[in-house]
């Protein structure tokens, strides 16, 4: 079995799709079958109306075709998965998006030994160091002590990043109510009945704004520049994303605070994996192939670019 064997247009639904997680970069509705965790059915289930799916825990597996299936922890978001694929002695891992570090909010990533590992490089930039999520915390505490007439509204994608933000702040031992725009509710409510526990949180709609004065507001980046921020009092707009460490994406956005909180591996991270595992051959997806393609080359590893047709990037950075 080699990767190219295994071509789909992502474009299209497939009759049978193995789903890694629930980001609409990975996941469709309209599938004849699906395979995912539990929590990634879950998922596609309130962001698509997905119905139909076999769940497959971490860890278990089943035969299809020949082909041995089973779904390890990518430590991305919740419930999502890296998917190993074995067929005549050979194996092959899809990690789909992954990172390394701690998240509250999701199981570890699990390194599985492989021939051939088909690797996201969605920040595979030497420039692209994440710093610690403790310090990006402190930064947004910092800033909400200073603002105690105002508030601190971040823009965070609401599948993980809302939630792994949220769960941080409460490691960081803030205990006050957190408020939420309405369209984060339902996936924070989702991540509570999975057992990650949020706190206490309000929605943010239709409150005056002296309820929200020295508030931190957690919002879609779609919400930050329209009517609904301008309810909010006098507002210090944050960001959270990995693409924050680029300084000229921050202005685009016309963002105070940036804060480089990323699900995504780094280039640390994405270099440490490859020579943990050092597989056979390394096909890059999902981000910048070429310097991570040089990387491989200069340190003796086989890789190649792997194209998608018909990909869009939900930008969750």
């Amino acid at each position: 079995m080699k990767p190219a064997d295994m071509w789909i247009d992502p474009s299209r639904p497939a009759e049978r799709a193995l789903v890694t997680h629930g980001h609409a970069d990975h996941a469709r509705s309209g599938h004849g079958a699906v395979w995912a965790t539990p929590e990634t059915l879950a998922i596609m289930a309130l962001r698509y109306g997905t119905e139909m799916g076999t769940p497959v825990p971490y860890g278990d597996g089943f035969e299809h075709g020949g082909v041995k299936i089973s779904f390890h922890p990518a430590g991305h978001v919740l419930g999502s998965a890296q998917i190993l694929l074995e067929h005549a002695g050979e194996r092959v891992v899809v990690t789909g998006d992954y990172k390394r570090r701690f998240d509250p909010t999701c199981t570890p990533f699990e390194p599985v030994a492989c021939d051939v590992l088909i690797t996201e490089a969605t920040f595979g930039l030497p420039v692209f160091t994440h710093p610690p999520i403790e310090d990006e915390i402190a930064k947004l505490l910092a800033a909400r002590d200073a603002n105690v007439d105002g508030c601190i509204v971040v823009g965070a994608y609401a599948l993980g990043k809302a939630q792994r933000v949220i769960a941080e702040l409460r490691r960081a031992g803030y205990d006050a109510p957190i408020y939420i725009h309405g369209a984060m509710q339902k996936m924070c409510d989702l991540y509570a009945a999975h057992n990650v526990p949020l706190g206490d949180l309000i929605m943010a709609t239709g409150l005056a704004k002296s309820e929200l004065k020295g508030a931190i507001v957690i919002a879609p980046p779609s919400a930050m520049n329209d009517r609904w921020a301008q309810r909010l009092p006098e507002p210090i707009t944050a960001m959270a994303s990995g693409w924050m460490r680029v300084r000229q994406r921050a202005r685009q956005r016309n963002v105070e605070l940036p804060l480089v909180i990323s699900d995504h591996a780094d280039w640390t991270e994405l270099t440490d994996t490859l020579l943990e595992l050092r597989p056979s051959e390394t096909w890059i997806t999902h981000g910048r192939t070429d310097a991570l393609g040089r990387w491989c080359e200069l340190h003796q590893l086989k890789a190649r670019a792997l194209d998608l047709i018909g990909r869009e990037d939900e930008d969750e950075g």
